[in-house]
């Protein structure tokens, strides 16, 4: 047992003799204590079993040694069923919570990231995914954006869409034993503190990579209809032309908005095609010239590429439209292509996102039709023609509407080859992020490269040094949770935060009663650490100093799924638990 005097209220009490005649009035008080319930700390090794996610494939970490409960001393009525004592947590010196996106994609595409190819048995797939969110946590990142929907296929069980090749080697199989790829995703994500967004191609139909046995699956989009679908170059793709082709992409993706709890839908930059080029080398022409003729006509729009944008801007401006309508609290988040025209800003060089893919990422980002935008600034700090603080201011000064904006970093360039990138590259992009005024955080791409050692993997381990949470989102919801509830107790070893969430049915916000994370803010002496914790845990170990430093304060607080952080719970009493 440890204690630290100097915090400590408590008084020892010299007990006199009792006398005979009273034995049995105390046993008589004594029985009705014990059998009717008194005062003592809540069992910490209980809880809601039911709400709790099952144990994950490869546990991060071996369970916590159980608490035992507290039994009272027999003379209740004299003698106090727990020792306390208190302390002063001050209010003023309570250091804000650390706020920063920290994502990476995980491309299924090709199985770029996930699975590391097709039909791997099923308890694989899960360790790899799995092993993914560990390294994601280990790193302190809070985030992963996972592709589901490479090319008109699932990598969920959908009521619409075949099974993924790239996830069982055939399209339209589903896993044997069945499982819920993306149902499995979201419980461990959870389980770990980390957000998961979900990643669609809204129009992408068929990848030339994708192939497995039996070519496309009978309920494809393609065989269904095909009315819907054209060839260009070796890949199919849903014509974006037609308003039945929008509704469609609009319906497969709120579906999911419906049926899983995840915390946004992410599309990359992926509309229309990059172009292809003929073996002439003149550019291949998107074949959509029967839904011009019938839609640009009616429209009265006489330039194709800007009737192409505008199905763009439609299909984005209606997609976040109903996943609002469905769940207010999902972000809808983009990642373009980093360059939105050339010449803007003067220096910048390169493709012609605006004019080629028909991507008005600008516009999405004014209008507020996203809640966050990526764009991929996939090249170094010191190439004038594309460099990456240049286009990251130039990209804050377009977000009049203080949209998160969160940079795509090419993490993948350390790599092998001669142009690889080092890891001092991605230090410093980051190092730029997180002091740019406009930018919350960033996304890596990809998962990948977080998970080989490419030019040393222990060299990124220092990319964020403190956890954080991710940036609240104002423009949805700005109400506050309810300060929590918390006692502490003291053991042997250690302290225990019991933790529950204030019930209050009169003003409902995100938390919706649940919380998303617990942060609790430990003080060792004079000086504070922050540790953020997956909102389903009841209760929270600390160690008993740090260092040298005794233990003195804590403060809890409960975040929604938004990242609105409630008022903090000011620890003002220790209970001691004898072992």
């Amino acid at each position: 047992m440890f204690m630290n005097n100097s915090f400590r209220s408590q008084s020892v009490v010299d007990h006199p003799a009792v006398p005979a005649q009273r034995v049995c009035l105390y046993l008589l008080l004594v029985m009705v204590v014990v059998g009717f319930g008194c005062s003592s700390p809540r069992p910490i090794t209980g809880g809601k079993e039911a709400d709790k996610p099952e144990e994950p494939v490869k546990p991060t970490a071996p369970e916590e040694p159980e608490v035992p409960p507290y039994h009272p001393p027999a003379m209740a009525e004299e003698i106090s069923p727990y020792l306390t004592y208190s302390i002063e947590t001050p209010y003023a010196d309570i250091p804000d919570t650390p706020r920063e996106f920290r994502g990476a994609w995980i491309a299924t595409v090709d199985n770029i990231d996930w699975p590391s190819e097709p039909g791997l048995p099923v308890k694989q797939q899960k360790m790899e995914l799995t092993a993914m969110m560990d390294r994601a946590k280990s790193l302190r990142m809070n985030a992963i954006i996972l592709q589901v929907r490479p090319a008109a296929d699932a990598f969920y069980h959908s009521p619409f869409e075949p099974w993924s090749v790239y996830l069982t080697g055939q399209q339209g199989k589903a896993p044997e034993p069945f499982y819920d790829p993306l149902q499995f995703a979201v419980k461990e994500a959870h389980r770990r503190g980390l957000e998961i967004h979900a990643w669609f191609n809204p129009f992408r139909a068929y990848h030339p990579s994708a192939d497995g046995e039996g070519g496309l699956a009978p309920n494809h989009i393609k065989n269904l209809h095909p009315e819907m679908v054209v060839r260009y170059g070796s890949y199919y793709w849903l014509d974006p032309g037609q308003e039945r082709v929008q509704q469609y992409s609009i319906n497969i993706i709120t579906d999911v908005v419906r049926r899983y709890d995840i915390d946004g839908v992410h599309l990359d930059d992926y509309f229309y095609p990059y172009p292809l080029r003929k073996s002439n080398g003149e550019h291949l022409t998107f074949p959509d010239a029967r839904s011009y003729g019938q839609q640009g006509q009616r429209r009265r729009i006489e330039d194709r590429s800007e009737w192409r944008r505008q199905n763009v801007n439609n299909f984005i401006q209606r997609l976040n439209t109903e996943i609002k309508l469905i769940d207010p609290h999902v972000r809808f988040g983009i990642s373009p292509f980093g360059i939105w025209r050339p010449g803007y800003p003067r220096q910048i060089k390169g493709f012609d996102a605006f004019n080629r893919i028909y991507a008005d990422a600008r516009k999405w980002l004014q209008e507020g039709w996203v809640d966050y935008l990526a764009p991929q600034l996939y090249w170094p700090i010191e190439k004038q023609s594309q460099s990456f603080p240049v286009l990251l201011e130039w990209w804050h000064q377009q977000n009049e509407k203080q949209r998160h904006l969160w940079p795509g970093i090419y993490t993948s360039k350390l790599n092998a080859r001669a142009d690889a990138w080092t890891v001092q590259e991605i230090e410093r992009q980051i190092e730029i992020t997180n002091h740019h005024r406009g930018a919350t955080g960033s996304i890596h791409f990809s998962m990948k490269a977080l998970m080989e050692n490419r030019d040393g993997r222990d060299a990124l381990s220092g990319l964020y040094p403190e956890e954080a949470l991710i940036p609240a989102t104002p423009w949805l919801d700005d109400h506050p949770p309810p300060r929590p509830t918390a006692e502490v107790l003291e053991l042997s070893d250690r302290y225990v935060i019991q933790v529950e969430p204030k019930r209050d049915r009169g003003k409902e916000t995100a938390v919706d009663m649940d919380p998303r994370h617990w942060v609790v803010k430990q003080r060792y002496g004079d000086q504070w650490e922050t540790s953020i914790h997956p909102g389903w845990k009841e209760r929270i170990t600390l160690p008993p100093s740090n260092g040298h430093r005794p233990f003195t304060g804590a403060a809890i607080t409960l975040v929604d799924e938004l990242g609105n952080e409630s008022e903090p719970y000011l620890v003002r009493e220790v209970k001691i638990v004898t072992e």
